[in-house]
Formats: C-alpha cells, structure tokens, sequence
C-alpha cells in the first residue's frame, strides 16, 4: 500500500496535518531545483529511488517565478506546465504526495506576478481537481519590504481560485523575510481552513534565535511545513553544520513538523544533493551523493512516523 493509499486526502486540524482518518501525516521529501533549469530530475525511475530507497513521501516541485527563463520571465509557459503536470501525474502513479511551487524569490513581493499566479493555480487546480496527492504552495520566500498583510492579501486572492476548483486542497503559505517570519502569522492567521504555513532554515546560518522563534510558533499551534532546509548555509553552499542540523531535527521530531530538503540537484553547491558531475538521475551510490544528501537521506529513513 502507498502512502496516499493508507492516508488519502490530506487535511489541516488542531494545528496538524492529517489523513482521511484523522491521523497524523508528516511529509519528508525533496524539492527539484528549478525545474526550468533541471527538469530532467522528473522522471519516474527518479522518483522511484526517492520513494523505494531513500523512503520519502513527498517531492516538491520548484517552478521559479522570476529568475532565467522563470515562469513570468520569458519562459516556455507550456513545456514549464507540462513539466509540472508531469511530476504530479508521476507522484500520482507512484503514491507520493507533491507540492507544487510557486517559488516567488527574486521579485521579492508575490503581488508581482499575482495575475499570473491566479491564472497558475487555477489551472493546476482544475486538472487535479479531488486528486489528493496535490498540495499547493502559494509563495516560496517573499523578501525585502514585503511585510504580512501583503502576503496575507496574496493568499486571500489565490485559495479562493484553487478551492473553486478543489475545495478540500491543503496550501501552503510563506511568511516574510524568506519564510522565516511566522511568528508575524501567528499574530493574523488566515481565515481559511487547510493551510499550512511554510519555514525555511539553513542549519549552518539558522541556529538557536530561528529555533525559538519556530518553537514559540509550535507551541501555539500554528501548523507549520518546513518546505524548505538543508545543514548548509544560507545561500545553498558552505560547509553542513550537523550540530545546528541535529538541534534543528530534535524540535521537528519533537513536534512530529515535515520536512522537505533542498534540493535535488548536481551542481557546486554543497545544498544540491547530488555530487558535481554526476548525469546519473537515479539510483545513486554513496559516492554519487554529497555529504548534505547522505545525512538527510539518512532523516528520511529514519523517520517512522512518516
């Protein structure tokens, strides 16, 4: 049995997310890297080894909204959707939960590109309309002066265009400062049902001052997805700091939190899982994945309550 076959539609309650029965689900995955940029990672034996042999239940797909050949940004808009709907037909086929992207970081506020956004999502939602694999994330780091009541007005205008089409969806939504702000969304929540709310954090940059904020935000149940994290520094590279990682995993243990690692990738940086030079899209050997990969490979697998 797949993990969405045991646990079905996903929903939001008492600051948790739960199965079709009222249990409690945690999502542990990867995210792509921008798929305008390294598509090639959606492939079904790809995600095979991510599910069989890595045991994640989860994969995050990043349509970047702005940067080279972005979504809004002189990208092919329809070979970028095929390759969206193409991750959640093969998560679909395979079981897996999938989070779809809208990865909002170089133009800073998501107000930029919200027509497009409305446009986006209400596509999305019609094609999948009922299918429970889907999450929808609605904004991946809104940055610079973007402060909560722009982000909030953001999510009031896009949920109500995917709940048309898919009423039960769950979606996720970034705070200010790159998703680390949620304690400004502990102050004014949506008032919406199904919403997570996402967290990012670098454990080499992200320590003790983030942690307690999270925690405060925790315990007053806020539900929270770490839809985004690596032991890395903040800007994707640097060396993993396992001691700030292992602080961090504590309180997601502690709190049953997912959590998706960034990202599935072979490049230079030490965030991209996979060792530079590798073309090998799946079935990696130890010595095919970076020292960020194994130790999140080894999170994922020693996850139990996934």
């Amino acid at each position: 049995m797949t993990y969405v076959e045991l646990h079905g539609g996903l929903s939001v309650k008492n600051g948790r997310l739960t199965g079709q029965n009222g249990e409690a689900v945690r999502l542990c995955g990867m995210s792509t890297h921008g798929i305008a940029w390294r598509g090639s990672y959606i492939n079904e034996d790809t995600f095979l080894t991510l599910r069989d042999g890595w045991q994640t239940n989860c994969i995050r797909l990043a349509l970047y909204t702005a940067e080279f050949r972005g979504y809004c940004t002189g990208g092919d808009k329809q070979k970028l959707m095929g390759l969206v709907k193409k991750g959640v037909d093969l998560a679909v086929k395979l079981g897996m939960y999938v989070i779809v992207d809208w990865h909002v970081l170089g133009e800073k506020s998501p107000l930029v590109y919200a027509d497009e956004a409305e446009r986006f999502f209400d596509e999305l939602s019609r094609s999948y309309a009922g299918v429970p694999n889907l999450l929808y994330e609605l904004c991946n780091e809104p940055n610079g002066p973007v402060d909560w009541t722009e982000i909030k007005g953001y999510a009031d205008r896009i949920i109500p265009v995917i709940r048309k089409n898919s009423p039960g969806a769950v979606v996720i939504v970034g705070s200010p400062e790159w998703s680390q702000r949620v304690d400004m969304v502990l102050e004014a929540p949506l008032e919406c049902e199904n919403v997570l709310y996402s967290m990012h954090f670098y454990a080499a940059t992200h320590k003790d001052s983030l942690r307690e904020r999270v925690r405060r935000c925790l315990a007053a149940g806020l539900p929270i997805l770490i839809s985004e994290c690596n032991i890395t520094e903040a800007s994707g590279d640097g060396e993993p700091d396992e001691v700030s990682g292992g602080l961090w995993f504590e309180m997601l243990e502690e709190y049953k939190v997912g959590f998706i690692c960034w990202s599935l990738a072979s490049n230079r940086e030490s965030s991209g899982v996979i060792a530079d030079g590798c073309t090998k899209l799946s079935d990696w050997e130890d010595s095919e994945i970076k020292h960020s990969g194994l130790w999140f490979r080894e999170r994922f697998r020693s996850c139990t309550d996934k």
